[in-house]
Parts: structure tokens; sequence; C-alpha cells
């Protein structure tokens, strides 16, 4: 994942998540120790289409709805991928067996978070650094895939088992099974 990707991620956790409108390039600089030029050129697109707004030492988001279009149609799930394997269980029964360093996106970490499965789904997207486990409990088996490890950064573990929201929105978005769409929409309903 790209650092600005890190940043927009922080910057919608807050203002999803924590409900903070007010931030400083400081303040994102010196918690990911970034330098503030690569938190400024993190902000000249969300600057550019009225995303956020800068005024002064401060910016303030102006549309959480146009900051995720623009980080969705920035990522590039696909590259992210560093495993995937077709295991012999039903999604609960996957799901069940991650090790406990595993952080759920998508459709788990949908269904994790809210209680409730919008729609049938058969594959599990996680994120992980450490294949080892997972490769131990899901070895490499031929088919199918519904297993999709993506890899991890630095930063993503400090938000949980369940990825945030914003995450959560932008991996929907890159995903192309029929029932991205309808987790997709009831995310949007419980966010704006």
């Amino acid at each position: 994942m790209f650092k600005k990707e890190i940043i927009w991620r922080e910057i919608l956790f807050q203002a999803i998540e924590k409900k903070k409108n007010k931030f400083t390039q400081k303040e994102l600089s010196a918690k990911f120790k970034f330098s503030l030029s690569t938190v400024f050129n993190a902000l000249k697109i969300p600057r550019q289409v009225g995303a956020i707004e800068v005024k002064g030492r401060f910016f303030t988001i102006l549309s959480i709805e146009k900051l995720l279009a623009v980080w969705a149609t920035q990522r590039n799930l696909k590259k992210e991928i560093i495993y995937k394997t077709r295991a012999d269980l039903p999604v609960l029964g996957i799901e069940g067996e991650m090790p406990n360093s595993a952080i759920y996106t998508a459709y788990s970490a949908y269904r994790l978070k809210f209680k409730e499965a919008v729609a049938d789904y058969d594959k599990v997207y996680i994120y992980a650094d450490d294949l080892s486990e997972i490769k131990k409990r899901f070895p490499f088996k031929k088919g199918q895939e519904n297993l999709i490890v993506l890899k991890t950064d630095e930063f993503l573990p400090q938000y949980g088992k369940i990825a945030s929201l914003g995450q959560i929105y932008v991996d929907l978005w890159n995903l192309n099974e029929w029932y991205a769409h309808d987790y997709l929409e009831a995310l949007k309903k419980r966010i704006f």
C-alpha cells in the first residue's frame, strides 16, 4: 500500500469512526513518521476534487464520500494479494480457523462488525504479513480460491482485528464478485 493510502485511511478512520473533522499535516506526519512533503502530496488529489479544504495550519474534510472515491479508484487490490488457496470449508469455518494475527476485510469484516450478512458470500479476504501459520492451516490447494490473503502494512493492526470502515469500503469497491455491490451499498448506508 502506498503512503498516501495510509494517510487517507487514517483521515477516513478519524472522520467516519471517531467523528473528527479537523487535522494538521504535522500530526499525520508525526503519527506515521512520514515527511511533511509526503503528507502534503497525499492531500493534493483530495484537495483538487473538493474532498478536503486546507486552511492555514489545518485542513478539514468536506466530503467523506469523495475521499472514499479517490482512494477506491486509486487502490490496486490485486497487487496486494500475497496468497490464494482453496479451503474445503464453508466461509464461517475458514473465518473460525484464522490465526490471531489475521485482519478481516470485505465480506467477513462487514459480517463481523455489524453482526449480519447482506448476502451469502463464498470468499474470505484477510490481511496478514506472516503466511507461515496461514499456510499451515490452509495449505495450497488447486481449485476455485475462497481464501485470499492481502499484504498488510505496519499501521493496519492499530485499527484492530477488523479493518476500518474506510478500508472495508475501498476493498469492496475493488472486488468483482456479484455480491460485492450489495455489501458496498449496505456499507454506504452505515457510513453516510
